[in-house]
């Protein structure tokens, strides 16, 4: 006996659901035990004790998925992260991204001038980077949380977008970040940062 052509489709749409989804893809456990490697750099809890290395607690599982992924593969390069994505499985960086992703976001202790936080907030707008990192900067799929993000991680990643160093983006980054200069930047990470 076939089920009738709508609810048919329903079946195969809330299959594809709960075969697709994250949470049930995730073993926490599992992914605390590959965050023990990521802790040197990024703290236990994804909240670095150094501004050089990006706060992963609170950022969107897919996106950190996706970074490790690029990492892995070749289409993001970096000395440290590189040979540490080398050997993690799909479900190791599923379960590290969710752990990180569950982890609550600390304040950063960065001392944030608010005259340039001002400027870079009038630059945010302009520029819409709410479009892709939605409103209050909190992300989205595989667009980052960078609201409260560390100060000198930002900066870096948008000189690199700018200079064209960091291309895993499909040029999105590349074309905003390509007219900013320095202050620009020094403006949108003291904004960033101190976004909660």
């Amino acid at each position: 006996m076939s089920l009738p052509f709508r609810t048919s489709h329903l079946l195969a749409a809330a299959i594809a659901c709960v075969t697709l989804s994250p949470v049930h893809a995730q073993d926490l456990a599992a992914g605390e035990q590959v965050a023990k490697t990521c802790a040197a750099c990024h703290g236990a809890d994804g909240n670095p004790p150094s501004g050089q290395f990006p706060a992963l607690a609170g950022q969107t599982w897919r996106y950190l998925y996706v970074q490790l992924k690029d990492f892995k593969e070749g289409r993001r390069s970096n000395p440290q992260m590189t040979p540490m994505a080398a050997n993690l499985s799909r479900d190791d960086m599923i379960n590290v991204a969710n752990y990180f992703a569950s982890k609550p976001l600390k304040p950063s202790d960065y001392k944030v001038d608010e005259t340039k936080a001002r400027a870079g907030k009038a630059k945010a707008d302009e520029t819409l980077c709410t479009m892709c990192h939605l409103g209050g900067f909190m992300g989205q799929n595989e667009i980052p949380r960078v609201a409260g993000q560390k100060y000198e991680y930002i900066v870096q990643q948008l000189k690199d977008f700018r200079d064209h160093k960091r291309t895993n983006d499909a040029g999105n980054m590349t074309s905003v970040a390509k007219n900013l200069t320095d202050a620009d930047i020094d403006n949108l990470a003291n904004y960033l940062t101190g976004l909660r």
